[in-house]
């Protein structure tokens, strides 16, 4: 299932306008470094802003947008989502973790600022997410109720239910050799919970009904999976100066992986067919949701 090249245009406009309007409200919510904190501030800074896809947030933005509602009526949310997962990411990174020396071509969050700052660090931005969505940036035009509810979706996705749980499972399971059904769990928990709850998130803050949001949490879970199976087959065949980070990591460390568990062939054909049904999802919706499509077919493609 190949991008065509007008696709692929429209796609690569899309995300860069998208990536831009969060980056541009990342530096309004998002505090310099002062004071006793300064050093906090500055590694909580030094990891949002390392650059990254901004996926999450992007679609946090295209799932209001598939309902009708301005993107950046979602903004607060959106970003709150990209705290998160950066959050995850330094934390993932320790040595007590996965001990990464780099994450999208910097060094890792500990090897600048110590473990002790990047543990805090990591404290800081999954507490400044939950700060955000509950500030004066929300607009007025999202109900309250709505709010809540994609709070607490956000919420269930980020802990111990959702990505939290997943990285235990990761943990546990390394080197053991596991069996299909716990791959599917750590990568529909670890990764998928919380793309899922960006894209249903942002429907939910649009006035979405409650067939369009369970469609769009259907969509989120298999693109979310299919995004997992992508970094995996990435880590075998991907190149580390694209990536901005040491491939074939997961082997070394027996991580559990699909292709570890089912082949590169048979790992290709679930995420294809991830994606095929993912698209299926959302014939009842119209071009707003296009962007959707277009990201569900980029998730094979992509390189990093």
């Amino acid at each position: 299932m190949k991008i065509s090249h007008e696709t692929f245009g429209e796609l690569k406009t899309y995300l860069a306008e998208k990536k831009e309007m969060v980056e541009t409200a990342l530096h309004r919510y998002f505090p310099e470094p002062e004071g006793l904190i300064s050093d906090l501030t500055e590694a909580m800074r030094y990891s949002l802003f390392a650059g990254g896809k901004r996926l999450r947030p992007i679609l946090c933005v295209a799932g209001a947008e598939a309902v009708g509602c301005p993107g950046e009526d979602v903004l607060p949310v959106a970003c709150a989502m990209e705290l998160i997962h950066t959050y995850s990411l330094i934390h993932d990174d320790l040595p007590l973790m996965d001990d990464d020396d780099f994450r999208r071509g910097k060094p890792t969050n500990h090897k600048v600022f110590g473990e002790a700052i990047a543990l805090l660090a990591g404290d800081g931005l999954l507490t400044e997410a939950f700060s955000l969505m509950t500030s004066s940036h929300i607009s007025p035009r999202i109900p309250h109720k709505a709010l809540l509810r994609a709070i607490h979706l956000i919420s269930r996705a980020a802990g111990h239910e959702g990505m939290v749980g997943g990285q235990t499972v990761d943990i546990q399971w390394e080197g053991r050799g596991a069996n299909p059904e716990v791959v599917h769990f750590m990568h529909t928990h670890k990764t998928g919970a919380l793309i899922t709850a960006s894209v249903a998130s942002g429907a939910v803050m649009g006035g979405a009904g409650e067939s369009q949001i369970q469609t769009l949490v259907s969509y989120g879970e298999k693109i979310g999976l299919a995004f997992q199976i992508s970094d995996d087959i990435l880590d075998i065949e991907g190149d580390s100066e694209t990536m901005g980070k040491q491939t074939g990591a997961d082997q070394g460390k027996g991580k559990t992986t699909y292709p570890a568990v089912l082949g590169l062939e048979e790992s290709r054909k679930i995420q294809s067919d991830l994606v095929q049904t993912a698209i299926q999802d959302l014939q009842g919706f119209d071009r707003r949701a296009e962007p959707l499509r277009w990201i569900a077919r980029y998730i094979i493609e992509r390189k990093k």
